[in-house]
């Protein structure tokens, strides 16, 4: 049975935080252009389990190819800690920026490989 644990994000600066219900185990590397580009780890949870502490108002966000992810970025010091969008079934989705979680060994995670890149 899948761990959800609480886990606490930010961007760099510290002006964008949340909090997170999500489960380590499912953790993806894609290799889309953009996710490639930033190295980012990626773990999705659904919109209500994810909670927008601060920052609302310093963030701005870029969509790209089919513009069905949202990636939000802190306007301050440009880091992604998170995502939005919408699954094929319609569920609101976030997708968490691993590496912008507070306590998680990242050596530690199992890591699955997405080909976005040929979507």
């Amino acid at each position: 049975m899948p761990e959800t644990t609480t886990y606490c994000g930010s961007c760099h600066c510290g002006r964008v935080t949340y909090e997170a219900d999500a489960d380590m185990n499912q953790v993806i590397s894609c290799n889309c252009s953009s996710c490639r580009r930033r190295g980012t780890l990626l773990a999705f949870v659904a919109e209500d389990k994810f909670r927008l502490k601060t920052g609302a108002d310093a963030l701005t966000q870029y969509a790209f190819n089919k513009k069905v992810i949202h990636y939000q970025f802190c306007s301050t010091c440009g880091v992604l800690p998170f995502a939005r969008g919408t699954r094929p079934d319609g569920v609101q989705t976030v997708a968490l920026n691993v590496r912008c979680l507070d306590g998680v060994d990242l050596d530690a995670l199992t890591i699955r490989k997405f080909d976005g890149a040929s979507l």
